[in-house]
């Protein structure tokens, strides 16, 4: 408990950055799910305080996942009644729960460096393009969801021309402000005063922006903005108000077929998109922590079981929490732990003060998260190591701003797999000679793929030469390969005068033993 409690002056400054982070995302994602505004806040207090507990990440963040709210909208409707969506999510958890103790976490240590680099690029030009409407004052509900298009019909950039119809002189204001103090709070000046360093930025930001638009209120009321464009929480007066929010799950409808496949929908792609999150958060780590991904597998199951019993969205580790988690400074568990109490606190005590803060102040705010994942050395860094780097990168970001999240991972997944099957077709084997002599070295274990280019070697080579095939550095050679050799030895190589010598490992001795090649 000691060292849970020994980075606190660094966790609490960036638990308040990361709550202040969450809470709009919480409400947009019950928003864009079709679901009560209060699950999205009941599964970031149980992402922040039981998950971020559980999990054995130092700076990880879960919350109500953007990446499932598809799932989610179709899910309650095709349910019939968020109750009996609740029951899914309960299930889901158990699953997901099932999955830890598996050990099926080992899942997230195959997703490639470049596309984990790229989704976290694109989640950052997503927060970007996603919030700069809010920052000139159009604030139509459900635009900064995740998906590519939103429910009017617009998508991500054409938002950015409806709302030059809706633009707000107060809002630009203000955001413009925010953005200048969070930038001036970023440089060596500040970051080097003894005391400046240890108020938040996003702090002076919401203050700032509720002080202006009271200014706005009383001085200049054509700048001042009204309800639609501020923070919207429902407003409590103590624990039996929050009890009486509470919705729970229809137990009755555990036959139903439909929420059996609900449940593993979400446990299967909220796994998934978790243990990509944990994987981006672990590159972030300046102490480059590797946390186990079981561990959070277990930690995500008790917190949607947690969600499913007292009606809150399913929850995923997210990295635009867990990326303003770092950025802000965040050292251990306690700042994941901390921003889901300030949560709790903000929607039992503080929802009538919350309700002042304007959402381009908040925009200012994510957009600076979103511009600290767009540093210019990350796409210098990029193309630097090359097009089987980068091409994977680009097109994962690509498919994300113009899709979802988990399209984009695929796709980038998909890409960077050829890329890998590329190169192997390339190096697998090396051949030279030197006069009548020639050498194939197998430079690397050989699979299923390289087959056409092993054929193809053989077929080339010309007749009555000596052949060397050097295949000590091997340990697997596929059993297509070894047909191929044993065809090329027992046919080929008599025909054309070819004597061919095999060198091999112990291990591919067994394999060419047992496959019939010399």
């Amino acid at each position: 408990m000691k060292d849970f409690f020994k980075t606190y002056k660094n966790d609490i400054p960036a638990g308040l950055v990361v709550y202040l982070v969450a809470l709009p995302l919480c409400l947009g994602i019950a928003l864009a799910s079709g679901a009560p505004l209060f699950s999205g806040v009941i599964s970031g207090i149980l992402g922040g305080i039981v998950v971020g507990f559980m999990s054995d990440s130092r700076l990880s963040v879960s919350g109500p996942a953007a990446g499932l709210t598809v799932i989610v909208f179709a899910a309650i409707a095709t349910l019939g009644s968020f109750e009996t969506f609740l029951l899914a999510v309960f299930i889901s958890g158990a699953i997901q729960l099932v999955l830890g103790y598996l050990r099926a976490g080992v899942i997230g240590h195959f997703f490639p460096s470049s596309v984990i680099t790229g989704m976290l690029t694109a989640i950052g030009l997503s927060i970007i393009l996603k919030q700069i409407p809010h920052a000139f004052g159009y604030d139509l509900a459900g635009i900064d969801t995740a998906a590519f298009e939103d429910k009017y019909g617009h998508n991500t950039f054409s938002e950015l021309y409806y709302m030059i119809e809706a633009v707000l002189p107060g809002a630009i204001i203000i955001s413009v402000l925010s953005m200048s103090v969070l930038f001036l709070w970023d440089s060596k000046t500040f970051k080097s005063n003894l005391v400046l360093r240890l108020i938040p930025g996003p702090l002076v930001v919401v203050v700032l922006g509720v002080a202006l638009n009271e200014i706005f209120k009383s001085s200049v009321p054509v700048l001042a903005l009204d309800a639609t464009h501020l923070v919207s929480l429902p407003e409590m007066s103590g624990f039996s108000s929050l009890i009486d929010e509470l919705r729970f799950p229809a137990f009755g409808a555990i036959t139903n077929p439909d929420v059996w496949v609900v449940a593993f929908t979400i446990a299967i792609v909220g796994s998934l998109e978790s243990l990509l999150s944990l994987d981006a958060t672990d590159k972030l780590d300046p102490a480059k922590r590797i946390a186990s991904p079981n561990k959070e597998l277990k930690a995500q199951g008790v917190g949607n079981m947690l969600a499913g019993l007292v009606g809150g969205l399913p929850m995923t580790a997210v990295i635009v929490r867990s990326s303003a988690n770092v950025n802000a400074g965040g050292k251990g568990k306690f700042s994941a732990i901390f921003h889901g109490v300030l949560l709790l606190l903000s929607v039992l005590f503080f929802a009538p003060y919350l309700n002042y803060i304007p959402l381009s102040a908040l925009a200012a705010v994510l957009i600076h998260v979103g511009l600290k994942l767009n540093k210019v050395s990350i796409y210098k860094d990029a193309i630097k190591k090359g097009v089987n780097q980068y091409i994977p990168f680009f097109a994962t970001i690509a498919v994300i701003l113009l899709t979802d999240l988990l399209k984009g991972i695929t796709f980038g997944i998909i890409i960077g797999f050829v890329f890998v099957l590329k190169s192997n077709f390339r190096s697998g084997i090396i051949l030279s000679n030197v006069g009548n002599n020639y050498m194939i070295q197998i430079s690397r274990n050989l699979y299923f793929f390289n087959k056409a280019n092993v054929r193809r070697t053989l077929q080339y080579l010309p007749k009555d030469i000596n052949l060397l095939v050097d295949g000590t550095e091997v340990d697997f050679i596929d059993n297509d390969i070894l047909e191929a050799l044993k065809d090329f030895c027992s046919s080929t190589a008599k025909q054309n005068n070819i004597k061919v010598t095999i060198k091999k490992s112990e291990t591919a001795a067994l394999s060419m033993f047992r496959a019939g090649v010399a």
